[in-house]
């Protein structure tokens, strides 16, 4: 991979893009199915600290380094979304924070907001959130989503194959202090933290966080029967409606999670429904991995090379045509299927590999 572009190289191309932010009217990006795109998914690196169960294997193979764009690349890549219209950018993985130098791009990043860009945001398993959450902070970072399947010392070691759990609440802490607002994000699974799930609620929203809880998907080889992992979130939800009062809430962040609020708490709980609840009508999102190929849809075979756009001889041209062939074969909804044991997954491709 190449060198990651020095402090004169990022102010240089932050001032040239925000020339062209200023003399050039975006002009959005709308699919086959009148679905405006404004939000980006942007992953910088496939490699992740934890080993989840429902994630990956233990022994995981990540790509070469010589893949993955640059970080003078990444920005480039964001810019030309913004300048479509993209208004929210979520950096990803992997785990985004064990990207080294990672926090230049979200420095880069920062300088548009309000330039475009309306907000900078991120996913992390809060295990390096305590060293970069102030800097995060200063960059523009408002929110952050940080996974959090258990509050259990031993369970959370069985499920991640790490004992990372003080490392995750003292970024969460970090982050808090640093003026962040954090929403936490919980895979729902059988048998293994469905009896933990009303404490984790309870827990977040005392501490002043929402939560949002999440259906397991059906994406690469993870050495685990899906099936026996899969807990419906309508079950989940019925067993909580036994528990506290539910009222369906009209709060919305951009993305799918349809939220409710919970009367006992006072706080606010997400549920992420792939399989239970289609929401693919209203879909506003595109994934990019780190070495840049596009995903137009997260359940979906179809992709667009954008590394090549960006290291062709007219980039701003190939990256046009390329955004123009992503709007095309961007399908109506995914086909996730969790109703067969012993299935191969649904798409061969690692959740890391993607960007969550």
């Amino acid at each position: 991979m190449s060198e990651e572009p020095s402090a004169t190289a990022i102010e240089s191309l932050t001032r040239r893009r925000d020339v062209i932010a200023v003399n050039d009217e975006p002009r959005p990006l709308v699919d086959g199915f009148r679905r405006a795109i404004t939000y980006l998914r942007l992953s910088v690196t496939d490699r992740c600290d934890l080993r989840c169960t429902y994630c990956m294997p233990e022994r995981m193979t990540f790509l070469p380094r010589r893949e993955v764009l640059s970080l003078e690349e990444l920005y480039e890549l964001a810019c030309g979304f913004i300048e479509r219209g993209v208004t929210k950018i979520r950096i990803t993985g992997g785990e985004p924070l064990v990207r080294r130098d990672i926090v230049h791009l979200f420095e880069m990043l920062g300088r548009r907001l309000g330039h475009g860009l309306e907000e900078l945001t991120l996913t992390t398993n809060g295990t390096q959130l305590a060293q970069h959450a102030e800097a995060l902070a200063k960059a523009g970072v408002r929110r952050v989503n940080v996974s959090l399947d258990t509050l259990e010392r031993a369970r959370f070691e069985a499920l991640t194959r790490r004992d990372a759990l003080p490392q995750v609440l003292e970024g969460i802490a970090a982050a808090r202090e640093a003026g962040l607002k954090v929403k936490l994000n919980a895979v729902a699974l059988k048998g293994v933290n469905e009896d933990e799930l009303p404490d984790l609620i309870e827990w977040a929203h005392g501490q002043g966080h929402d939560v949002t809880l999440i259906e397991v998907m059906p994406l690469g080889d993870v050495e685990e029967e899906r099936l026996d992992q899969y807990l419906p979130l309508s079950d989940v939800r019925a067993r909580l409606e036994q528990r506290w009062t539910l009222a369906e809430s009209d709060h919305a962040t951009g993305g799918p999670a349809r939220y409710v609020d919970v009367a006992e708490t006072g706080g606010r709980l997400g549920l992420i429904t792939p399989h239970t609840g289609n929401f693919c009508a209203g879909c506003n999102r595109l994934r990019v991995t780190a070495t840049g190929q596009l995903y137009p849809c997260l359940g979906g075979a179809e992709r667009v090379d954008l590394r090549a756009a960006l290291r062709s001889e007219r980039p701003e041209e190939e990256l046009a045509a390329a955004l123009e062939r992503a709007m095309a074969i961007k399908p109506e909804k995914h086909h996730f299927r969790m109703d067969e044991r012993g299935a191969k997954p649904h798409l061969p491709r690692h959740m890391s590999l993607t960007g969550g």
